[in-house]
């Protein structure tokens, strides 16, 4: 049963990926449009770039007070945290049935 609930939250993981790699692009498409400084700051390559997730995550998006930046960015905020969580979830789960048997 451990294991079932860890893929389950492996299962919630790879849906958190997939709303990440749509609404992720789509953001830094409105930001190369729309706001070069803030471009320039999230850097080359910033669909790959742990630190421009870590500016997501902390929601720094906010601070340019664009609403239709605040559209893009917020899903993608919330599937990386579901990512984020899917994983944790299943690796605890997965160390926690390996201790169980």
């Amino acid at each position: 049963m451990i294991l079932f609930l860890a893929l389950l939250f492996l299962a919630l993981a790879i849906a958190g990926a997939t709303a990440f790699v749509i609404f992720w692009p789509l953001m830094l498409v409105h930001v190369r449009d729309r706001h070069p400084a803030l471009q320039s700051d999230l850097g080359s390559n910033a669909f790959a770039r742990p630190s421009a997730w870590l500016w997501l995550l902390r929601g720094g998006y906010r601070a340019m007070g664009d609403r239709n930046l605040d559209g893009l960015a917020t899903p993608a905020r919330v599937a990386l945290w579901v990512i984020i969580a899917g994983l944790v979830g299943a690796g605890v789960l997965y160390l926690l049935s390996l201790v169980a048997s």
